[in-house]
């Protein structure tokens, strides 16, 4: 059905998939009227072009809801837009296309509208890391982010690079491999550590590397203290992610983590928890209990309010 300006229209765009919805202008608890999921390869090119992705999200949007979804608020969290200036040109390319507000945002901002939370530090812990805010003045800022091989602290490929490097480590000090060493060993299918080194080097790729996460935590409740122990520092060192955006001048003192990996483990829960309380007592940690999208719908809600009143 045709969306009028009474609704608002928030959109998740992610790596993998696009999410949309459209629900009530004025009614924070009303269920949403549309709700679909394409492919974002479906609709969007390369990342980096927002004439492009403007086109591709105009036509999406008339093809599933029809022209009067134009006027309607628009709220986008797009996966790609990595700082203050790529959001703007995302904005200024959708204004040229849609006569209701507009607001743009980084995808992982929309995990604290989703909580409830109007302001808050993002935590994002799934394939990749990393710690969004917006300061004071409204630039956007972040911390970690640097990839799998550089960076990604608690991301699923950075904890099997770690849970690796610990058991050499172990083996290397005359230990006897436990728990995490065996079942590394039998993931990557080899029966020693050069083996297992070599085939964790061969098979270097995020994705290679981050489905065997979950035998990390399999060995950690097991028993196994060395994966315990890299789970509580992927924690600490996540911490310290929320800690290089306070120090940047952000106000906010709630963090919101989300993403497939610290939603799905509470290990890693526990372990950010513990991590944060110490490092910094006044933070307020909250794992996300809801799809990003309604964080964008939460936006749009917004925006349409000051529209409405300007």
């Amino acid at each position: 059905m045709g969306v009028s300006p009474k609704y608002v229209i928030g959109v998740d765009i992610g790596g993998t998939k696009t999410r949309i919805v459209t629900a009530p202008a004025d009614d924070a608890d009303g269920a949403a009227l549309e709700d679909l999921t394409v492919a974002s390869s479906a609709w969007r090119g390369g990342l980096g072009d927002p004439r492009s992705d403007a086109i591709g999200l105009h036509r999406l949007i008339v093809d599933r809801l029809g022209p009067s979804a134009l006027a309607a608020a628009l709220a986008v969290g797009a996966h790609g837009c990595e700082n203050t200036r790529q959001c703007r040109e995302l904005e200024d390319a959708l204004r040229t296309r849609f006569s209701g507000p507009v607001i743009v945002v980084n995808d992982s901002e929309l995990m604290a509208p989703a909580m409830g939370i109007p302001e808050g530090i993002g935590l994002v812990v799934g394939t990749g890391s990393i710690a969004t805010a917006r300061s004071a003045e409204g630039e956007l800022l972040t911390a970690g982010g640097w990839g799998w091989l550089l960076g990604d602290e608690g991301s699923a490929p950075a904890l099997v690079r770690e849970a690796t490097r610990a058991v050499l480590a172990a083996l290397d000090r005359g230990e006897p491999l436990d728990r995490l060493g065996r079942r590394l060993m039998a993931a990557f299918g080899v029966q020693d550590a050069a083996g297992l080194a070599l085939a964790v080097t061969d098979g270097a790729a995020a994705t290679a590397w981050g489905d065997h996460a979950p035998e990390v935590f399999a060995a950690a409740d097991e028993g196994s203290s060395t994966a315990q122990e890299v789970i509580r520092q992927a924690g600490v060192q996540l911490a310290l992610l929320v800690q290089r955006i306070r120090q940047r001048g952000v106000p906010w003192d709630t963090v919101v983590a989300g993403g497939a990996v610290i939603e799905r483990q509470p290990r890693l829960q526990a372990a950010l928890y513990d991590a944060v309380e110490s490092a910094t007592p006044s933070i307020r940690l909250r794992i996300l209990s809801q799809p990003p999208v309604v964080g964008a719908v939460a936006l749009a809600r917004r925006s349409a309010a000051r529209s409405e009143n300007t």
